[in-house]
């Protein structure tokens, strides 16, 4: 009977508590890092590894694939890969990705270097990503402190420091076979799990020490932004940045030439807030953004001064100056595409000119309402003029009128003038 009641009890243990009572092996972390070396992607790197080092992980795979990115965020997440206490390795897969620029710093950072068949590493040489051409001096020294980062992480971790120097000076380029060979990277993997299989014994050093990964068995974690992150993440991209700031302004445009209707005000207002969020994540040129918050002002004031188009005309080109210059960048992808700047300036073109045709026409159109209202109204002359006095029944109401002409009851007229309470009238034909 006891043995029985004792069963129970380990029985029902091992079904609350599945992992944690009876598993031994430590979880491996998998981060998938891919895209541009960012503020929001190195907070999401740094704090995965935060997160494994507390849950004394036994390792953490960053599956990287990035054309680079900001060097102040390549550098946290460098930092942090240099001082954990959780083995950490940086995996290019799968085929086809690459770890240009800053991803270099990162995979040469890792306890474990490692690519899948079909990728390459390599073009780490420093640009301006901010606009502006830096000086031959400025150029010099930004590239030696670069090789100086990069060979000092080479040096701590082994690897070829030859190569990882002309990987900055001279922006080369390797496929994942030739990197294995010269020693830029430690081993290959076709897949995690085969990677995982090669990872098993291998020893690494920490700052507390040596150690060797025992990953044969654990299971893995595969660790995923939240949506937060992949909010922040998609609107980090220029192109997203941009239609979010074109949105805001239009939005900010219709609320300020239509006072009261909230909800473009309103919707204006949270995407020019998470387009300025995404302007400090990117390198932006403030030329370029004071020409566009110009255009905005010239498109509002058209509104209120006759100018005969000039403003708008004004507007457009400084909207279209404006958009080419605000992220000026030798790197493709931090720069604007041609194919989101020339829809959004048309679009935004025509909202303008459409408002103001509409205003126009507007303005032109005859009053419906007010004394203004009876010029050009049809009635009937309800009794004979005496001399040029007399009344007629206009819009249901009967009206003391006086005219030109010579008018019997029941003649047509219309309302030409309006004085007072005194109607113009003219004998229709």
């Amino acid at each position: 009977m006891q043995q029985g009641i004792l069963i129970f009890f380990l029985i029902f243990l091992s079904l609350i508590f599945p992992c944690t009572a009876f598993s031994s092996e430590k979880e491996i972390y998998y981060i998938d890092a891919d895209g541009i070396i960012n503020p929001v992607m190195a907070e999401f790197v740094t704090e995965s590894i935060r997160s494994a080092a507390e849950a004394k992980a036994e390792a953490v795979i960053i599956q990287l694939d990035t054309p680079g990115g900001l060097d102040l965020s390549m550098r946290d997440i460098v930092k942090a890969i240099l001082s954990s206490d959780v083995p950490i390795v940086v995996y290019v897969a799968p085929a086809g990705s690459r770890a240009a620029s800053a991803g270099v710093f990162i995979t040469f950072a890792a306890n474990v270097a490692a690519m899948a068949p079909g990728t390459n590493i390599g073009s780490a040489h420093p640009v301006a990503i901010g606009g502006g051409k830096m000086d031959e001096e400025m150029a010099k020294k930004i590239e030696n402190d670069s090789v100086a980062y990069i060979k000092g992480i080479a040096v701590k971790r082994k690897r070829n420091a030859e190569w990882a120097e002309k990987a900055v000076r001279e922006s080369v380029n390797i496929t994942a076979e030739e990197a294995l060979k010269i020693n830029a990277i430690d081993l290959m993997a076709s897949s995690p799990d085969e990677l995982i299989g090669k990872l098993d014994g291998r020893k690494v050093e920490l700052p507390a020490g040596e150690r060797a990964l025992n990953t044969k068995g654990s299971p893995l974690k595969k660790v995923e932004g939240g949506l937060r992150f992949r909010i922040l993440s998609a609107i980090s991209n220029p192109n997203v940045a941009y239609i979010l700031m074109m949105i805001g302004l239009v939005g900010i445009y219709f609320e300020l030439s239509n006072p009261g209707l909230i909800l473009p005000g309103v919707i204006g207002a949270v995407c020019l807030v998470l387009a300025f969020y995404a302007f400090q994540t990117l390198s932006i040129n403030y030329a370029g953004l004071l020409l566009i918050g110009l255009a905005v002002i010239f498109f509002i004031v058209e509104i209120k001064v006759t100018s005969y188009g000039l403003l708008a005309i004004a507007g457009i080109i400084s909207l279209l100056l404006g958009s080419l210059m605000l992220f000026e960048s030798p790197l493709p992808f931090m720069r604007l595409s041609i194919w989101v700047i020339l829809p959004a300036i048309a679009l935004m073109t025509a909202i303008v000119l459409g408002t103001m045709y509409y205003g126009l026409m507007i303005l032109r159109r005859r009053p419906v309402s007010g004394t203004e209202g009876f010029v050009g109204a049809e009635g009937t002359v309800a009794e004979d003029f005496s001399g040029n006095e007399g009344k007629v029944f206009v819009e249901g109401e009967y009206w003391n009128a006086a005219s030109d002409d010579v008018l019997k009851k029941g003649d047509k007229v219309s309302v030409t003038e309006v004085k007072g309470l005194r109607l113009k009238v003219a004998k229709k034909t």
